[in-house]
């Protein structure tokens, strides 16, 4: 079930992400996002300044890390259930989570300098990876190599997806000609 959710999920993911590498969808542009949610922001009422909380901030700084802290369980969890030691995967889960509520605590600006648009690309390619693997295992299938099968599955599904993108590009820009001509 696992695996057909990373599946579906990371399908989703890598379709949206090679669409953007070809050019057919807009990239997502992280600065203007902050700049439209900061604006945003401050129309609301403001907070109470004696506490120093601002609430609507703290609510959206709060949704934003739990939602990640249980992106973070989750995973953590379902590796740790694969391996048969589901007690070291939830203390890993629980300090999964401390990390991201600190880093969630630290970061105070836009993430503008991470690649969004690459990282989205790769996090497509390792979730449908790892959703092709546990569907088929959960299938009854058995890989060659057990799990260093991933080594050649996520390699194998990023060479597919690139090339899908020129293959994308070419028949675009071969668009675009057969429309000027």
């Amino acid at each position: 079930m696992v695996g057909g959710l990373l599946l579906v999920f990371g399908l989703q993911w890598l379709r949206k992400a090679i669409l953007r590498a070809a050019g057919l969808k807009a990239l997502h542009d992280e600065t203007a996002l902050f700049a439209e949610e900061t604006e945003r922001a401050r129309a609301q009422a403001p907070g109470d300044e004696r506490a120093g909380i601002d609430p609507y901030a703290f609510t959206v700084s709060f949704k934003g890390v739990l939602l990640e802290g249980l992106e973070v369980v989750f995973i953590v969890l379902t590796f740790g259930a694969n391996q048969h030691r589901i007690g070291l995967a939830a203390v890993a889960a629980v300090a999964a989570v401390a990390v991201v509520v600190a880093v969630g605590f630290a970061v105070r600006a836009p993430l503008a300098r991470v690649p969004e648009n690459a990282l989205k690309f790769a996090v497509g390619v390792m979730l449908t990876s790892f959703g092709t693997f546990w569907s088929a295992e959960g299938a009854g299938a058995h890989w060659p190599a057990g799990d260093a099968a991933l080594l050649v599955i996520i390699p194998g599904l990023l060479i597919a997806a690139l090339t899908i993108v020129s293959w994308l590009r070419r028949a675009a820009a071969s668009r675009l000609v057969g429309r000027s001509a």
